[in-house]
């Protein structure tokens, strides 16, 4: 059926309600139903993201319906309709009516569906689908996107997001199902007379309270400065604000300000644009009650609470330093491994998981502590697989996660990254050096002294629309089939495709397999221990172009990672 007839059907046919027909009728713009009806929005392996609005090509309650089903289906298939399935949401616009329609739609399967009652951090819901046992689990969040966007998000009962080849099957299932109107589905009431609807308890949140205060290390710090160290903090709108506070006051924390304008839920993000902690207009509020209360630490959480951005007050020049996720990663890694090893709790078999597009510092400071690093493919999603396997085959105890894009995760209670626990953690490793009198931003330049200057960027182009996802396909095919000999002042050394899964040495053209499972990546390894990684957004139309280098000191650094941007975005053109 073409983009037009879809529409047509959309605006004629009983099944969909007046309000979408209305919105419908009203647009006049041939390239606007175009957009909204040329496909199905594509249910990928995290499930769905995309534009709030009417249409086959947008975040409805008919399309959250249509993926809930397939998802149905394969449950069903499973036979785990007994276990039921956990459904979570954030704040933004229609997240509860999306929660909801998910929720009755596996009631309609006979699956039963545990329902949080308000919003809550995604990472709670990685939690609460293990506490109770469940099969599988869904977010209704769009992360850190523009406030136009929703999303939904599908969890398995490891209490990590879908991986292959689970993500493969659950897709075929949702693409299996074309007749909207024969989803299944049923009235609340019913629903919970018939027990397939129940709402969880606070005592969830008082679980997964407990589960955090497990992991802190230095519980006499925190008590030695829990009246000095001083805390900015913004949940930017989103599901941190509870949580994060109630942990802080838990732990001891006095000193805690919330920026008053971003505290509550807002869906449309009013005082900020764009509710990613990686963005620094984001921080803009923040900052400037940091510096009315002269806070130590300044800090952001996404809408649904995964990603933790920081700033941190430098002491030597009083002002407030930027720190991006490799940074703050390597922050907590590096205390967490320090202090374990402090308190003989180190273990011989010990892991960190990474991806392949974040800082190298890591390895450094892995093979300073005897533990062993494993990268993945980008996705938070396999670094909660590879705690997964440890647990499977007893081949490594996992220490901590983390990803470039300001997400990580000590201990074992979520699969996907937490930004309460981060929040907790980064504030720990404050209170534990400032009670050695050294501040974040100190530390941070031990860090560089230590285990060596490494930089860090991102290139990012965006191209919306049916033709913008073509550019990017064309972008990606070319730099694939025309692979670049020399990126700037660097050889490649070594070009991965692992798309192909092919490492293919460029001085000798020897080929070796990736060992990851395939995706639509292309990865430079560069000479002087640089790299560039290009890969397609799996969330946003973007083509993401990431970028290292290592220094023989921080201007060092700072001009060779200048150098290969520049060099990098030529490849963009």
């Amino acid at each position: 059926m073409t983009a037009k007839k879809q529409y047509e059907f959309w605006c004629e046919s009983p099944y969909f309600d007046e309000d979408t027909k209305k919105e419908l009728k009203a647009i006049t713009d041939e390239k606007e139903i175009e957009d909204r009806f040329y496909k199905d929005l594509e249910f990928g392996t995290g499930g769905l993201r995309g534009v709030i609005g009417a249409g086959t090509n947008r975040m409805n309650i008919y399309t959250v319906r249509k993926a809930t089903q397939g998802l149905a289906n394969y449950i069903l298939k499973e036979q785990g309709e007994k276990k039921g399935i956990a459904i979570a949401y954030d704040s933004r616009n229609m997240s509860p009516e999306f929660a909801k329609e998910t929720a009755l739609c596996m009631a309609g399967n006979g699956i039963k569906a545990y329902l949080f009652p308000s919003l809550r951090p995604t990472p709670e819901l990685s939690f609460a689908l293990r506490q109770l046992g469940c099969i599988a689990g869904v977010v209704i969040t769009a992360s850190h996107n523009p406030a136009e966007y929703n999303g939904y998000k599908v969890y398995w009962e490891d209490g990590a997001q879908i991986t292959y080849p689970k993500d493969e099957q659950i897709i075929a299932e949702v693409n299996q199902v074309v007749d909207y109107a024969s989803v299944k589905t049923m009235s609340e009431e019913e629903a919970k007379e018939k027990g397939l609807l129940e709402i969880i308890g606070s005592e969830m949140d008082d679980r997964y309270m407990e589960a955090l205060k497990q992991l802190v290390l230095s519980p006499q710090a925190i008590k030695n400065q829990a009246k000095n160290l001083k805390i900015v903090y913004t949940p930017l709108h989103g599901t941190g604000n509870l949580p994060v506070r109630r942990i802080l006051k838990e732990l001891g924390f006095e000193q805690v300000w919330v920026v008053k304008e971003q505290e509550l839920p807002d869906g449309n993000f009013s005082t900020v644009g764009y509710p990613n902690p990686e963005d620094k207009k984001a921080f803009e509020l923040a900052l400037k009650l940091a510096k009315e209360v002269d806070a130590d630490i300044v800090l952001a959480t996404d809408p649904d609470a995964d990603r933790l951005g920081i700033y941190a007050k430098d002491t030597k020049t009083g002002e407030y330093m930027s720190f991006t996720g490799n940074m703050s990663g390597m922050l907590i890694l590096e205390y967490e491994l320090a202090r374990r090893k402090e308190l003989g709790q180190l273990p011989e078999n010990g892991a960190v998981v990474t991806t392949i597009v974040s800082g190298k510092m890591a390895k450094e400071i892995a093979k300073a502590y005897g533990v062993t690093l494993i990268e993945t493919l980008t996705g938070f999603k396999y670094i909660g697989e590879q705690i997964k396997f440890f647990e499977q085959n007893k081949s490594h105890e996992f220490l901590f996660g983390y990803e470039e894009s300001y997400g990580c995760l000590i201990g074992t209670h979520a699969r996907d990254k937490d930004a309460v626990v981060a929040v907790m953690a980064l504030c720990e490793t404050a209170a534990y050096y400032k009670d050695k009198g050294i501040d974040l931003c100190e530390q941070m330049r031990n860090l560089y002294q230590t285990y060596g200057y490494y930089q860090e960027d991102l290139v990012t182009v965006t191209l919306k629309g049916q033709d913008g996802a073509k550019k990017i396909q064309s972008m990606m095919e070319q730099i694939r089939n025309q692979p670049p000999m020399k990126v700037g002042d660097y050889q490649v050394e070594e070009f991965r495709d692992y798309k192909e899964g092919i490492v293919q040495k460029m001085s000798d053209g020897t080929k070796s397999d990736t060992g990851l499972p395939k995706s639509n990546v292309l990865y430079f390894q560069l000479e002087e221990g640089a790299w560039c990684c290009v890969r397609p957004s799996g969330t946003e139309p973007k083509i993401k172009f990431y970028i290292g280098v290592r220094g023989m000191d921080f201007e060092d650094a700072k001009e060779k990672l200048s150098r290969l941007t520049q060099a990098v975005k030529e490849l963009t053109k």
